[in-house]
């Protein structure tokens, strides 16, 4: 999985498609989609150019995201409504690669981003009950609800934990597909004091293999009523949907990431109807 701007690298395991009620528990199946994508995140350092429609309460870009090991470069098309001339697109890449700070900026909000995915994903096994609800040769799809024994170790496994939903797992690669869920109850901290999100705020999450063994977060719906002072950094309403992913070569530097971003289609208008 990508993560809000940053992605997720995860051994690959050669592995027969799962046995499903066979030969393994709904929680073996998981730890081993777990384990997967732990290891593939860890260890995939592919670079990739995307299309990225975001819709934020107070911003909505369609831009072209060209990704590389010291930041990633964004070729704004549409901004809040408003289609930016390609004079000033070049304009917006050549401040960002002049910057070091927000160079580093974005590294760090990368890095933080993989390092909270990494622990959500090592919960899973232990915060939920999983039950298989359907199974075929190409993937399983799985129930989860809260583990009641289970005591989230940070704010934001509190949040996780307070879910239930569905789960599908491609067999043959054990990654993830998709993940569905919503709050069964009102998750409060200090006591409602500092901030509190209200049952019934929904979340959804979608890979698609791009390449031969590799996985790219295609969507991300985020929409949770509340407010909490610890989660400054977390949007609560967000729709992201990511396309068009073409591999870059490896190791790019940023101003070949650039030039990248800007052999890119620049007309919004056609864009937009076909990633759709």
């Amino acid at each position: 999985m990508i993560y809000p701007k940053g992605r997720l690298f995860w051994l690959a395991i050669a592995a027969l498609p799962l046995a499903i009620g066979h030969a393994q528990t709904p929680q073996q199946v998981i730890q081993q989609v777990v384990d997967t994508e732990r290891a593939e995140n860890k260890g995939d350092h592919s670079q990739w150019i995307y299309l990225d429609h975001s819709i934020k309460p107070k911003e909505q870009r369609l831009q072209w995201v060209a990704t590389t090991p010291h930041g990633d470069v964004d070729r704004i098309l549409v901004k809040d409504g408003r289609e930016v001339s390609e004079p000033e697109q070049q304009t917006l890449i050549q401040k960002y690669l002049h910057d070091p700070h927000a160079q580093n900026k974005q590294i760090a909000e990368s890095a933080h981003d993989y390092q909270q995915v990494d622990d959500l994903l090592r919960l899973l096994p232990v915060g939920f009950v999983w039950n298989v609800v359907s199974a075929t040769p190409d993937e399983t799809t799985l129930h989860f609800v809260p583990n009641p024994s289970f005591h989230p170790p940070t704010h934001e496994a509190r949040v996780f934990a307070a879910a239930t939903g569905f789960l599908v797992a491609d067999n043959r690669q054990h990654r993830i597909r998709s993940v569905h869920g919503q709050l069964v109850h009102d998750v409060t901290f200090g006591g409602g004091l500092l901030g509190r999100l209200k049952q019934g705020g929904s979340f959804a999450i979608e890979q698609q293999q791009v390449s031969p063994s590799l996985w790219q977060l295609t969507l991300i719906h985020i929409h949770l009523e509340g407010n909490a002072l610890l989660f400054k950094s977390i949007s609560f309403q967000e729709d992201d949907d990511r396309s068009r992913f073409t591999p870059e070569q490896s190791n790019p530097t940023l101003d070949q990431a650039a030039t990248a971003v800007l052999h890119q289609p620049g007309s919004a208008q056609p864009l937009t109807a076909e990633s759709k």
